[in-house]
């Protein structure tokens, strides 16, 4: 294993938290910053997660605590005689009070912070905890010198702002959770126990024991009753029942589900009970890929993430810079070092870049939340920056636009037989109901979605490149392309011949049915397009998108399946290996593309688009090469990672501004540079709550995102 594998990362502030990849901490959403000499302990991690909660009650403990110890410090403090003109009685010993309770305050309440600067400076990336053990340790110093000299004091100023900055980071910390959570909203899609079948005992009474799913394994049968939820992946052995496959499609529509059928662990049953073969268990199913997925997507930054956390460490240099600045200022002025201490203090408080740091970060995961509920997974959150500036997409034909699979378009009979077309479609599913081939297996498909009863064929036989025949009621039939027509001698009318002539120029193929008297019919096939696609090329239309589509199927195909769908244009006869240079000739017309594709030769050109998307149903390379995948084949679900994409961007856009905004208003407040026109300075404890209320701000905006719909 490389070092990189090995690598931990860890928070500055609950140290507690371990992952194996960067990110955000899921208790406060700070930045997570390597750990030294660590390795990699999944059971340890394990261990971990399930205490994560227990660091959001300790501040909590904690504020309670500092508060208690911070009354009797502001009372024996100036401020009772400042604002009531009393003092509180006088003990022996009492001038060293504040000084007992403000040390236990600073250790006790202050010594988090402390620990969480060290491991920020350890990881070379100051920040937030930097600045607020700057704060109180200056604030804290002075005040023991000012002691023993009999100066003034910060041991109010600073036993409330660490109470404060403990309750603050605690709000920040409940905001935070709310905001994220994709993996942990997931995680409880599935259940946690399982009904395991014994064995089915001769009285036919069926034996079950709950267990939990951690213990099932491949090829274990389970008890699935009505309402419960799917404990893994497998196929239905007995039973049908319509099943909610939302967190797979993010529509509520029921989909029936019957023996043989697949099913997702997550999925939820309906009113059916059923007994499923468990075929995939752990990181093998379809919800364990789609946490990955997201697990790597919040790994990742996106372009304005990069910016902001750049944007984070500069205003730390910047707020110590000011702070030191502001310190020797104030002192020049002749001010008392206790009032610039405070100022010094104030400055490295209200400029914690908390703020700024987690302004992209929460929009972000919010947005990997969305895209997996609306039925796609964003991989990598480059993608999702770059597809808000698409303006042509790319689908590959088969498998997106089309089902990638023959299907009936059309029966055509020959007026000279009375003969209707449900009678052509059954001889012809008769004869071909033992073949394997495809258009075979569309025609048998056609006829039993007719519910059409099929006679028995009896002397069957393949004739090899032109079709099969056998006999069906008595009579022998033919099924097969035009040479067995022409064979047999057989005459076309011209309206007939026209009509053939119609469907073939459309690139579709053509299946003939003939019969000892003549020719009783055809049958017209293509790849079957999807119902949901014309809805999809309007939907991307209506956002001002042009539509291109590539295929390596012949001219008339391409042609026609752009005309039933109104495709803006299409490139047909393409080369798996040419596709990537159309995507860089779209390019060449200075158009940003987004390319969807399902098959190894798509990796190609959907690694040099601009935006990559892969279909979940296509191949690994293909999914490996896309920035974005499609949890189903659904093209409907592109205009919703463009609409997504505007929306996060949008609401990036609206963080970083008051998070910028923020800082270059208070700055100045907290520094003491307005008071020369009346204004006065702002205390460490307000800078304090003006900084935690700037992070709620940002969680609160970034939570919007969640009422806006994308369908």
């Amino acid at each position: 294993m490389n070092k990189e594998n090995n690598q931990i990362y860890t928070c500055p502030m609950h140290p507690e938290i371990e992952r194996d990849k960067p990110g955000m901490c899921p208790e406060c959403g700070m930045s997570l910053v390597k750990k030294e000499n660590s390795k990699k302990q999944k059971s340890k991690n394990k261990e971990h997660d399930k205490h994560q909660g227990h660091s959001t009650e300790m501040f909590l403990r904690k504020f309670w605590i500092s508060l208690v110890l911070t009354i009797p410090i502001i009372a024996y403090s100036e401020l009772p005689m400042l604002f009531f003109g009393f003092s509180t009685p006088k003990f022996l010993g009492f001038e060293y009070l504040n000084l007992i309770l403000g040390s236990i305050v600073f250790f006790y309440g202050g010594g988090i912070f402390l620990m969480g600067a060290w491991r920020e400076l350890k990881a070379r990336l100051p920040g937030m905890m930097t600045l607020i053990a700057l704060a109180i340790s200056a604030a804290y110093l002075w005040s023991i010198y000012a002691t023993f000299v009999e100066d003034m004091t910060l041991f109010w100023e600073l036993s409330t702002l660490i109470a404060v900055m403990l309750l603050g980071h605690w709000i920040e910390m409940k905001s935070v959770k709310r905001a994220r959570g994709a993996l942990k909203e997931l995680a409880k899609l599935l259940p946690d126990t399982a009904e395991l079948i014994l064995r089915v005992s001769d009285t036919l009474r069926l034996e079950t024991r709950t267990v939990p799913i951690s213990e099932l394994k491949k090829g274990d049968w389970v008890l699935v009753k009505p309402g419960a939820k799917i404990p893994a992946d497998g196929k239905i052995v007995d039973g049908q029942s319509e099943l909610d496959e939302s967190i797979i499609t993010g529509e509520s529509k029921l989909v029936l589900k019957k023996v043989g059928d697949e099913i997702i662990a997550g999925t939820i049953n309906g009113d059916g009970s059923l007994k499923v073969e468990i075929t995939k268990i752990g990181e093998e199913t379809f919800l364990s890929g789609v946490m990955r997925l997201v697990s790597e997507a919040e790994a990742s930054k996106s372009r304005l993430q990069i910016l902001s956390d750049k944007a984070a460490l500069v205003l730390t240099i910047i707020a110590v810079s000011a702070g030191v600045i502001t310190l020797i200022a104030w002192l020049i002025a002749g001010r008392e070092i206790a009032f610039a201490v405070a100022r010094l203090v104030a400055v490295l408080v209200i400029a914690c870049p908390h703020a700024l740091g987690l302004a992209v970060p929460l929009v972000a995961s919010i947005s990997t939340n969305m895209a997996a509920k609306n039925g796609f997974i964003i991989k990598r959150r480059l993608a999702l920056e770059a597809a808000r500036n698409v303006n042509v997409v790319l689908f590959d034909k088969t498998g997106t636009l089309t089902k990638g699979e023959f299907g009936v378009t059309e029966i055509i009979s020959d007026f000279r037989f009375n003969i209707s077309d449900l009678e052509i479609l059954k001889l012809a599913a008769s004869v071909n109901v033992h073949s394997e081939h495809s258009i075979a297996k569309a025609i048998v498909k056609e006829a039993k979605n007719k519910k059409l009863v099929l006679p028995e064929v009896k002397s069957f036989e393949r004739i090899p490149g032109k079709g099969a025949k056998g006999i069906v009621d008595g009579k022998e039939i033919l099924v097969g392309s035009e040479v067995l027509v022409k064979e047999k001698g057989i005459s076309i009318s011209g309206d007939f011949s026209a009509k053939i002539k119609e469907q073939e120029s459309q690139g579709k193929t053509v299946i003939y049915v003939i019969s000892e008297n003549g020719l009783f019919g055809a049958i017209s096939l293509a790849d079957i397009i999807r119902e949901e696609s014309k809805e999809a090329i309007k939907m991307l239309h209506d956002q001002d998108k042009k539509v291109v589509m590539i295929t390596g199927d012949s001219e008339d195909v391409a042609k026609w399946v752009s005309k039933e769908l109104e495709i803006d244009e299409y490139f047909a006869r393409v080369l798996p290996e040419q596709k990537v240079e159309k995507v860089k000739e779209l390019q060449g017309r200075d158009l940003k593309v987004a390319m969807v594709g399902d098959g190894v030769n798509d990796a190609p050109a959907l690694t040099q688009a601009d935006v990559g998307i892969a279909v979940g149903a296509g191949t690994n390379v293909a999914i490996e090469s896309a920035g974005i995948i499609l949890a189903r084949n659904d093209p409907r679900d592109i205009p919703k990672i463009t609409k997504l994409s505007r929306l996060t961007y949008t609401k990036m856009i609206q963080n970083l501004f008051w998070a910028t905004g923020y800082n270059i208003i208070a700055l100045p407040l907290a520094a003491g540079a307005l008071m020369f026109y009346g204004i006065p300075p702002v205390e460490p404890a307000l800078a304090a709550v003006f900084m935690s209320a700037s992070t709620v701000i940002v969680a609160f905006n970034a939570l919007l995102l969640r009422r806006k719909t994308l369908a």
